[in-house]
């Protein structure tokens, strides 16, 4: 930064009522969105008032600098990259403003996600019908930017279908709302004296003319293509009576698919529909080739059909990779190299069921595909999912080479659609690539990518080339270049090609009226830099090693790990969704808090950096500082960022340059206190419990104030055993003998609920063997201690590799426990210990799986326990969410007949293991709390079982809400009858 723009910058941001950032950390979160390019800006805002924005247009203006409006930064075009300052909308301008049912609209602001309007909507009967893969952070202000559609468009068009009006402010800083005028209202506009009447004045000097208007129309993609997205929709005006249409005039057309172009929008007011039809199949029929496919979407759309939507055999590859979503696999029969999911909605099953088999019948009629399974409505969401998380599950080709958004976003006529699909093949043929297919094929958009290795100058080139070549074909077949994704910087230097030049003169016109100064996203539709520059890296750039002790081997080490995220922002959902990733983020609302946010950062600093400890920097401890290390992103992440391992690993680095603070030791070494604790159990829980020492302990460790340091056990679980296991009371017959570990946790502090559960299960007919093992090293690992952490996971593997395997499994009670073995120790262990450890994790279980395991094999029976009627409502455990499931906890509360288990729909509970403990972060783990956990139980009957696997979970619960929360273990030994 110029050192003449820092007082300025401090200047603006003093007159913000948001706030204005330009340190390292929040620059490089902004450098990128979800495409391929790169650029740091000169600001990030957060502006909270139109006031602000004005100042910010003001500041642009004077200082000859730029704004880039963003919203959640899932740009796949490089719409939201820009040196100027990037003003993010996404944190204050959240509120839905007014609903009018009758009239069937809603007026809210651009930083208002899709899905949760739409969870407002409902109860009205409404929704807003454009849905793209995206919905669950997908903001609307972004939406109108790019013109979005989705699935759906088929039925209920596109965003531009449904903008009435916008509120903006111009480039001179005045505020204008645009809507519907009559051709006397846009006469008078015309008249103005004002930057909005040199506007209206311009686009009737330039639509007037007979020639212009004939250009638009030769040059233009055929208008039976719904989506449209290349340059300014200039066409759209056409239709007014102003020109040549019936409509009214209304410039909501032209800023929708503006990409923040020509004004800033702070206010829009959309039309809503009646929701769909509740029932809703889906029909996945599959084919051998990707023609046939096409050609079968053109029979699909002769079908009352809601989507048409198709993925290819590389993604459906990507899924079976995947933790979360190969479970939604189930059914794929075969290898096909195609499915095309065709939608139907009816307002019962079997109307549903008809169109979808009417649908069967014409496929076979015609001989077209080889197998058809119809998914019914519980699976559905299942399917969809699996389909949504393809472009994130792209990312997960092992090595450099990416498919790369580029030709991605092609749209032609739906007749054309076959042909066209076979000529791109056959160019991508010539290029030695074979792409990837997916599609809204309904619609007659492709996304197809090739694989790319951008680091490569060769394949730079090639990415010019191929972009080139598909706009030339794209032309030939009168398309969109950009059917829903925008022009941004990938594709704006084809305008010109797609439209002629003298319609991209006109757009150029129409921009310098809007805006003299270009102060609104330089850059894009016009004037666009080379689609191959500023990208994200170097070209011929090495990409650097950085030896860890973690192994990151299996994905090319630990930075390739932090380029695995291609920035979809899936971990920008909020509680709403569903899901646990990422809870700081639905708590604070800040990019540095997601997955993204942190990937971003070390990207950042492992590429460019050039200090002997790479790891050694602020800025990505301040990135990870609220990161709770919950697993979610293994699972949920498309791309299965593992954000946990990779805090880890930097904590680690980071302490050989900085030390380890006092409290990380003590809470990696709990094990060890609570050893010497457990010699004198009384005298050390009085110190803990007494306000006094208590007070003291937790000031000198900097443990919150409100927290109640969990107490030790008057005896360890171990001793417990030896003194007490073989006089309890078994069953008649042994069923099988399994290991049990003890964790430090249930060893010291929570040794009731492990006799508990060696008690129930010798009742239940099982020999619970126990061995000398160590620890788990669960909290070694969270505080980035993994020297300590590998000694205990390869002294847990050598223990048990030669004891564990199929019908001797090795069980355990805390999930973050034993879960270790299933996920860190194959990459915390020695290279001599792998092969053990990759080899455990597959025989060893929590003990809700085992036990629900052991009941669908009818080993274990509902009439062991009592017939009283309980509620129970369940929360599960982040790493269980992640590695396991929480279905296997509810199986297992269900065991008893009468018992009703509803699972609360929470993320993190915000403790997350030592955490919440800690001063700095408390606010934070209440706010997550708050998010859903804490209001579910406060709502709950006071004579509901609260249930919680986890250790941490129970304490936050006790903490945040005065309820005390049960391991399953404890419900299940309370209701057994034998």
């Amino acid at each position: 930064m110029s050192s003449n723009l820092l007082p300025l910058l401090q200047e603006l941001s003093s007159q913000l009522e948001g706030t204005l950032q330009f340190d390292s950390l929040t620059k490089t979160l902004y450098a990128t969105d979800a495409s391929v390019y790169r650029e740091m800006p000169l600001a990030v805002a957060f502006p909270k008032t139109e006031s602000d924005i004005q100042k910010l247009i003001r500041f642009a203006s004077v200082n000859g600098t730029s704004l880039i409006p963003r919203t959640a930064g899932t740009s796949l075009s490089g719409q939201c990259v820009g040196n100027g300052i990037v003003v993010d909308v996404s944190k204050h301008f959240t509120q839905i403003l007014e609903l009018n049912m009758e009239e069937k609209w809603v007026r809210v602001q651009p930083g208002v996600v899709r899905d949760e309007l739409n969870r407002f909507l409902k109860p009205h009967g409404l929704f807003f019908s454009p849905i793209t893969s995206t919905a669950n952070r997908a903001m609307i202000g972004g939406m109108v930017g790019n013109n979005s559609s989705g699935t759906t468009s088929i039925v209920y068009g596109v965003t531009r279908d449904k903008v009435i009006s916008l509120h903006t402010i111009l480039s001179d800083g005045n505020p204008v709302k645009f809507g519907a005028l009559s051709k006397e209202e846009f006469a008078q506009k015309t008249q103005l004296d004002t930057l909005e009447g040199a506007i209206y004045k311009k686009i009737e000097e330039e639509l007037s003319d007979p020639a212009a208007r004939e250009e638009i129309h030769a040059q233009f993609p055929k208008k039976s293509i719904h989506r449209r997205n290349t340059g300014y929709a200039v066409d759209e005006l056409l239709k007014s009576e102003v020109f040549e249409g019936e409509e009214q005039f209304n410039f909501c057309k032209l800023l929708s698919g503006s990409e923040g172009t020509l004004a800033f929008t702070t206010e829009i007011k959309i039309s809503l529909d009646p929701l769909p039809d509740p029932i809703e199949i889906v029909v996945a029929a599959h084919f051998e080739t990707i023609h046939e496919s096409m050609v079968a979407s053109q029979t699909a759309m002769k079908h009352p059909a809601t989507a048409v939507e198709l993925m290819d055999k590389i993604i459906l590859d990507c899924t079976k990779e995947s933790i979360e979503y190969s479970k939604n696999r189930y059914f794929v029969e075969g290898d096909p190299e195609a499915l095309l999911m065709v939608e139907f909605r009816g307002k019962t099953l079997e109307e549903a069921m008809e169109k979808g088999r009417k649908l069967v019948e014409d496929f076979q009629l015609k001989g077209i595909g080889y197998a058809y399974p119809i998914i019914e409505p519980a699976m559905v969401s299942a399917a969809w999912a699996l389909r949504s998380a393809g472009l994130g599950l792209l990312a997960n080709i092992p090595g450099d080479p990416k498919a790369v958004a580029c030709i991605e976003d092609t749209a032609v006529d739906i007749e054309d659609l076959a042909d066209y699909i076979d000529e791109v093949d056959e160019m991508m043929e010539g290029f030695n690539q074979k792409p990837v297919h997916y599609a809204h094929a309904g619609a007659g958009e492709i996304h197809l990518r090739p694989i790319l290795d951008l680091k490569k100058s060769k394949d730079v080139e090639e990415f010019y080339q191929i972009s080139k070549a598909s706009a030339e074909l794209v032309k030939k077949y009168q398309g969109s270049l950009s059917g829903e994704h925008g022009d941004g910087r990938v594709r704006a230097a084809f305008i010109p090609l797609m439209v002629g030049e003298k319609n991209y003169q006109l757009f150029r016109r129409l921009k310098f009226t809007w805006d003299p100064q270009n102060i609104f996203n330089p850059g894009k539709i016009v004037d666009a830099a080379p689609m191959n520059k500023f990208l994200r890296y170097e070209p011929d750039s090495k990409t650097p090693e950085h030896p860890t002790l973690m192994d990151f081997s299996n994905v090319g080490g630990i930075l390739r790990m932090a380029e695995k995220c291609n920035g979809s922002g899936d971990c920008r959902k909020l509680p709403g969704s569903g899901g646990t990733m990422c809870p700081s983020y639905m708590a604070t609302r800040n990019e540095r808090d997601t997955t993204r946010g942190r990937a971003n950062t070390l990207r950042e600093f492992l590429t460019m950096d050039k200090k002997e400890n790479a790891f050694d920097h602020p800025e990505i401890k301040e990135a990870m500082d609220l990161c709770l290390s919950c697993k979610g992103c293994t699972s949920e992440c498309p791309s299965n960022v593992d954000m946990a391992s990779l805090k880890a690993e930097f904590q680690y680095q980071y302490q050989q340059a900085n030390g380890i603070p006092l409290r990380s030791k003590a809470f990696a070494h709990i094990n060890e206190l609570n050893e010497l604790g457990s010699l004198v159990p009384g005298i050390a829980n009085f110190f803990l419990s007494n306000s006094l020492t208590g007070g003291l302990m937790k000031s000198v460790l900097g443990v919150a104030p409100k927290r109640n340091l969990p107490a030790i056990s008057n005896q360890s679980l171990r001793k417990w055993y030896k003194k007490n296991y073989q006089t309890l009371p078994g069953a008649k017959q042994t069923i099988k003998s399994i290991y049990f570990f003890v964790d430090e946790f249930t060893n010291h502090n929570d040794t009731q609920i492990g006799i508990q559960a060696i008690s129930l299960l010798k009742k239940l007919g099982y020999e619970v063997k126990l061995v000398d093992h160590q620890e788990s090293g669960r909290s070694a690992i969270s505080k980035g201690l993994l020297p300590k952490a590998k000694k205990h996971a390869e002294a847990n593997v050598k223990v048990f590799a030669n004891l564990i395997d199929g019908t001797t499994p090795l069980i355990g009670l805390e999930p973050s426990a034993i879960l270790s073995f299933r996920d860190e120790y194959p990459r915390l262990v020695g290279k001599e210990f792998v092969e053990s450890a990759k080899k455990l994790k597959f025989h060893v279980k929590l003990i809700d799986e085992f036990l629900a395991q052991e009941a669908a094999a009818g080993n274990i029976k509902s009439d062991a326990f009592t017939s009283e009627n309980k509620k129970i409502k369940l929360h599960g455990h982040c790493h269980q969410k992640a590695l396991s499931s929480v279905l296997w906890t509810q199986k297992i509360l269900s065991l008893p007949a009468n018992y009703t288990v509803e699972t609360i729909p929470s993320g993190c509970c915000g403790m997350a293991g030592s955490f919440g403990y800690e001063a700095e972060h408390y606010e934070v783990s209440q706010q997550v709390g708050e998010l859903v956990l804490f209001p579910a139980v406060r709502k709950t009957e006071l004579e509901t079982i609260i249930a919680a696997p986890g250790t941490s979970c129970r304490h936050q619960i006790a903490d945040g809400t005065g309820r005390k929360a049960k391991h399953p273990v404890e419900i299940l030994w309370e209701a057994l009858i034998l």
